[in-house]
């Protein structure tokens, strides 16, 4: 079967609905880490084959509420590979359907590390970048990657 996806990149759509807001009426942040999580998650493990665990997420800032009965889009992207581990940036767009607008709420980086069966890291391929955008994406993640180890 031909390869249709692009192994480095998901995008995953979520209507949001009642049961995940909060008392003022919009989704909860806690609701939207566990999204978050299960999107990196998802494309880490597109990219390399096997089960990856979470190991690191840079701060989470929610720019905008995002209100109950909104798509939720996640744009997922593998920005770097290390060894066992994986950079994976993701955009969160909430659109507002009945009047066709969307707004940029959130923006993180997690990093995901692959695993062997028994549960140790595992070797990943290496991410090569090709196209300008790659190359930016790829020297921005080594930075923070640099400066995660500064800490």
């Amino acid at each position: 079967m031909e390869d249709i996806f692009d192994r480095k990149s998901l995008t995953m759509t979520i209507l949001m609905t009642p049961e995940l807001s909060n008392f003022s009426g919009v989704v909860h942040g806690g609701h939207l880490m566990r999204m978050l999580d299960q999107v990196a998650y998802a494309c880490a493990t597109r990219y390399c084959g096997v089960d990856v665990v979470t190991a690191y997420v840079d701060s989470v800032s929610f720019k905008q509420p995002v209100p109950i009965g909104n798509l939720v889009t996640f744009l997922a992207r593998v920005n770097y590979t290390g060894k066992s581990s994986m950079e994976v940036g993701i955009k969160v767009v909430s659109e507002d359907i009945k009047n066709r607008t969307a707004t940029h709420t959130n923006s993180c980086y997690f990093t995901m590390v692959a695993l062997d069966p028994d549960g140790r890291p595992l070797e990943i391929d290496k991410l090569t970048p090709i196209s300008d955008e790659d190359k930016r994406r790829y020297e921005d993640a080594k930075k923070r990657k640099s400066a995660r180890s500064k800490k």
